[in-house]
């Protein structure tokens, strides 16, 4: 790990996995696992590429039922290139001499580099090199250069090159039982003496995905249609010490691409009109440093390093190439196909740092949901609810894609799933709205699609809540909170529990941004509102009584997580980890020996704390005055310090929120946690998940920690608000944003004193809020503040 690069040393078959998702490159449009490309896919390699919203269904028997799954399709494979002497084995690190491999992957220019020294016996051996691009300027080509040096002997090589349909969708261990057959009607054909083609559909979505690929070597092809493959074989003369290169160019396109008629014919008059692989290197650099600049961080150290890396795979996943596309945010990016490539509640993790960096990339994740509204509505209808229920899970279309079944691993059952009961994902939606709009100025998204969001989400959250004589107070009940190792009370015969916390509260705060939003609308707007939804001043009037009544438990003088919580056993956190060691997963573990996690006062991640994690604490001691509650800062500590202890970290968000909370709450105890949250795929600290795609909502939030959670930004009345915590480990930082149209403001935080500054341009103002003062800085001007302790 340097300040640029990633290196991996010698050939480690069990780590190949891990590595294949951590070298991925991908432009926004589309991504390729790092795998070698003369390896196919069996349990040691995965080659992967995978299209951003590309989904299909299909039906599986699991279990005696028959379970509809939606996956996110791996497309055909473009790598293909193998190479032997003649008469050989094809040559792959599991079956050859490895001398030497090394593999690089070059942030700074999103290329993968790999070295590999084959040694042939006799001493001779083959050095191979390779430098693979998934390009960022053109989101729709790929390029491999492959170059061959014999040591110590001369003689021909035989080089195969192909385009592979016959891919299945297998990366995943435990879901291998359920079909993954989802590509159909494949097809090869030849477009020119070095370029041959592909093209197949999906088959239930039916999406027609082509790729075509241009061969350059010096030497022609013999060109082979092996359905569903066609291959390109070529034989290239090798002389000691002299390096002979074979370059692989290629296009894919989709049907649900914008401007095309048939993808087929855009992807070979693609690679056609492609240059030679000096000149898309040159251009990708370009686009790469344009991103850099964009999201410009400076860290120190090996936080730093680490930090980049996350960027890295942010970007690859949600570039400025995402704007143009209807696509949601992977939980596991493109890299992979744990969660099928659904879209959950990551983004709230994901769109706080796109909102200041790359906000048309925000605004187009947002459109997502909002043409997803209608479905949202339905679904609510269906359960008999008003307004709109967003799915746990969403692919395609925003139906619910939440599985019904899950497999525990540990004791080869499949169970109930009940997490769709997770509506607190609908908050969420409106949390990331608010946010975008706030950050960006955009009056015209936050006064149509945005407010029709709020509203129906609203609408939902106030026809969900059931008055309770006895309290006094508004109930929700029957919902899965963001812990999902409980689903339910123990021994109860239905799923779902009442008054969740992190729930009521969030869904007190759509109330009341909903109210915040209807008042200020132009009279115009709102009037039309109101008609297109059926708005009226009494049910306006139910949303502020809800907005100000709902229930929060509280027990021994801390929040509980939900009604009951208190009443749960505790459990033998020692005697668990003497046992079993690693217990993240710990409702695999209890389920496992017959008990269940429902039993005890045990969290899978963050749940209550999640709310200090989205709310400064002014305003969520706001949001509990509302409520008519008290939440001081000696209550909220020992909610802190009472789920610090019986949290299991099963899930890679739960060390980034604990380390943004307790960056304010226990300073001493934050950095291990936000190391935890670092390591997370990099170390694999779940135990074998990295390999299945990378956690990119964790990835995504530990660029906010530095950017919002360790300044304390917020923007809001339209001012940025700071207050920086001095952590000691993260002591010195800086990065640039953008914040309503002022481009690359450059912020600098440093023993104490933080400096912005503010680039020329014939923009407003903008208005800075400290604790202990206000400042405003005009274009041009650079503002160096003094922080008190």
């Amino acid at each position: 790990m340097t300040g640029w690069t990633w290196e991996y040393e010698g050939y480690e078959p069990a780590d190949e996995r891990l590595r294949e998702a951590l070298c991925t490159l991908g432009n926004g449009c589309f991504a390729t696992r790092g795998a070698l490309p003369e390896c196919a896919a069996d349990e040691v390699h995965y080659p992967g590429t995978y299209v951003a919203g590309c989904y299909n269904r299909l039906t599986s028997d699991a279990a005696g039922h028959q379970v509809d799954n939606e996956d996110m399709v791996n497309v055909p494979n473009w790598l293909p290139l193998r190479f032997r002497l003649p008469g050989g084995p094809w040559l792959t690190p599991d079956t050859a001499t490895v001398l030497e491999h090394r593999l690089t992957l070059h942030l700074s220019a999103g290329m993968l580099e790999r070295r590999t020294r084959y040694g042939l016996g006799h001493r001779r051996s083959l050095v191979v090199r390779q430098q693979r691009l998934v390009h960022m300027a053109d989101s729709h080509l790929a390029a491999l250069r492959t170059e061959f040096t014999a040591e110590g002997f001369a003689g021909r090589l035989d080089v195969e090159a192909a385009l592979d349909g016959s891919v299945t969708n297998a990366g995943i261990p435990r879901y291998r039982d359920l079909d993954g057959r989802h590509l159909t009607h494949v097809h090869t054909g030849t477009a020119a003496p070095d370029t041959v083609w592909l093209r197949c559909r999906t088959r239930t979505s039916d999406i027609r995905i082509a790729m075509a690929a241009r061969l350059d070597a010096g030497a022609s092809a013999a060109i082979s249609h092996e359905d569903p493959r066609v291959v390109q074989r070529l034989s290239l003369d090798l002389a000691p010490g002299r390096t002979v290169a074979v370059d692989k160019t290629v296009a894919l396109h989709t049907s649900r691409d914008p401007a095309i008629s048939d993808p087929l014919f855009a992807a070979v008059d693609r690679v056609g009109r492609a240059p030679g692989f000096d000149e898309l290197l040159e251009s990708q650099l370009t686009a790469w440093d344009q991103l850099w600049r964009r999201a410009d961080l400076h860290v120190a150290g090996e936080a730093g390093r680490i930090l980049r890396l996350h960027l890295f795979h942010v970007l690859q996943t949600l570039s400025p190439h995402t704007a143009d596309l209807d696509v949601g945010v992977p939980a596991r990016g493109l890299h992979g196909e744990a969660y099928r490539g659904h879209v959950f509640w990551d983004e709230l993790f994901v769109l706080p740092y796109l909102n200041l960096h790359f906000p048309e990339v925000s605004r187009a994740l947002l459109r997502y949901r909002h043409r997803r509204l209608e479905q949202a509505c339905t679904a609510a209808r269906a359960a008999g609810r008003k307004g709109a229920m967003y799915p746990w899970q969403s692919g395609s279309d925003g139906r619910e894609e939440t599985q019904r079944l899950h497999l525990n691993p540990r004791s080869g059952r499949w169970l109930p799933d009940h997490s769709r009961l997770q509506h607190h994902v609908g908050s969420a939606v409106a949390y990331n709205v608010w946010q975008y709009c706030e950050a960006s100025g955009d009056a015209e998204f936050r006064d149509t699609k945005g407010a029709e969001m709020l509203l129906q989400i609203a609408r939902f959250w106030a026809d969900s809540a059931v008055y309770d004589e006895t309290l006094g107070r508004h109930r929700i009940k029957g919902v899965v909170g963001p812990d999902e190792y409980h689903d339910a009370y123990p021994d109860a015969a239905e799923p779902g529990l009442d008054d969740n916390a992190y729930t009521n509260v969030t869904a007190a705060w759509v109330l009341t941004r909903t109210l915040e939003l209807l008042r200020t609308l132009p009279e115009p707007r709102r009037r039309e509102l109101a008609e297109r939804t059926g708005l009226d001043a009494g049910e306006i009037e139910q949303w502020e009584d809800v907005s100000r009544t709902l229930h929060v438990p509280f027990h021994d003088g801390v929040i509980s997580q939900f009604e009951g919580y208190g009443d749960l056993a505790e459990l033998d956190w020692d005697g668990y980890r003497e046992r079993y060691g690693d217990i993240r997963r710990l409702d695999r573990i209890l389920e496992a020996e017959g008990d269940t996690v429902n039993r005890y006062r045990a969290s899978k991640e963050a749940d209550v704390l999640m709310l200090g994690y989205l709310f400064a604490p002014a305003e969520l001691q706001g949001l509990f005055r509302r409520l008519g509650l008290r939440l001081d800062e000696d209550t909220w500590q020992r909610t802190v310090d009472h789920y610090l202890r019986r949290t299991s970290h099963g899930s890679t968000l739960s060390g980034l929120v604990h380390g943004w909370v307790l960056a304010r709450a226990r300073r001493a105890e934050a950095w291990k946690f936000c190391l935890e949250a670092l390591r997370g795929d990099i170390a694999d600290v779940q135990g074998g998940t990295t390999g299945e795609g990378i956690h990119l909502g964790a990835m995504a939030g530990t660029l906010d920690l530095v950017q919002r959670g360790l300044t304390g930004l917020e923007t809001r009345g339209r001012a940025l608000w700071l207050d920086p915590v001095p952590l000691p480990e993260l002591s010195s930082y800086g990065f640039a944003l953008r914040y309503q149209g002022h481009w690359g403001i450059r912020l600098r935080l440093e023993r104490g004193l933080l400096e912005i500054e503010v680039p020329a341009s014939d923009g407003s103002p903008i208005d800075v809020r400290l604790p202990d003062r206000a400042v405003c800085l005009h274009p041009g001007q650079t503002g160096r503040l003094v922080l008190g302790e």
